[in-house]
């Protein structure tokens, strides 16, 4: 992926193939998208927070997620902060991509049918969230 922006987390291409998973690089690096249905986290209902698969940052909390029934794990609102955003001017039409403010990884896309308060929904690509359970202790 390549912005011309720095981010606090900078690896060479080759770093970041040896960090991720083949589909997390895919999806978080070359701005893929993983299939519609397939991350566990569309069924993840415990308390907790959602961190970027290849940092660490924590991006969302359990507390503003939501059933979009768009088959990907879906937000109202990310940590303060946490994304940042973009024009994706690919496949003919012009969506607002989200990445990690830390890393530059490509999340998904947010878009403006979302829930209130915000309004929004963040569409996250699961491979690109890593799930911390709260303790509960």
């Amino acid at each position: 992926m390549k912005t011309g922006k720095s981010f606090d987390v900078d690896k060479t291409d080759e770093q970041w193939q040896d960090t991720l998973t083949p589909q997390q690089y895919q999806v978080m690096r070359c701005h893929g998208t993983e299939q519609r249905g397939t991350s566990p986290l569309n069924k993840e209902k415990r308390a907790g927070v959602y961190r970027c698969a290849a940092c660490g940052e924590p991006l969302f909390s359990s507390e503003t997620k939501f059933e979009s029934g768009t088959g990907w794990p879906s937000f109202y609102a990310p940590m303060e902060g946490a994304v940042e955003t973009t024009a994706d001017r690919s496949l003919f039409m012009v969506r607002t991509e989200v990445h990690c403010h830390k890393c530059g990884g490509h999340l998904g896309h947010v878009f403006d049918d979302g829930p209130n308060p915000t309004g929004q929904r963040y569409c996250m690509n699961g491979v690109a969230l890593k799930f911390e359970e709260k303790d509960t202790k």
